[in-house]
């Protein structure tokens, strides 16, 4: 059983802004005590040698050479657009004249 005072327990729905009655307070109570026993137990497990972790299997990024290849001319990027125009790929506009 948690040492958790029925005060405490209206202070913190205060502090979360929660209006809870008696039996909603009383409910509350009973939650944050098996919250805080399982806490509890679980700090009591001996894990000076378990390093904290953020994923449970090591990952490692995988990367390419950073190569520079051979690059699409401007025709050849433009071929496949649906519409170009002085040398652009053309699309619709998005804002008004006004809000440029």
């Amino acid at each position: 059983m948690s040492d958790l005072t029925r005060d405490q327990i209206v202070h913190l729905a205060q502090l979360a802004h929660l209006n809870l009655n008696d039996e909603e307070l009383s409910r509350v109570a009973d939650e944050l005590d098996q919250i805080v026993d399982s806490v509890a137990r679980v700090q009591e497990i001996a894990t000076d040698d378990v390093y904290a972790t953020s994923h449970p299997i090591a990952l490692a990024n995988v990367f390419r050479a950073d190569v520079v290849r051979g690059v699409l001319s401007q025709d050849a990027a433009l071929a496949g657009a649906p519409e170009a125009e002085d040398g652009r790929f053309k699309v619709p506009a998005i804002l008004d004249e006004d809000d440029q």
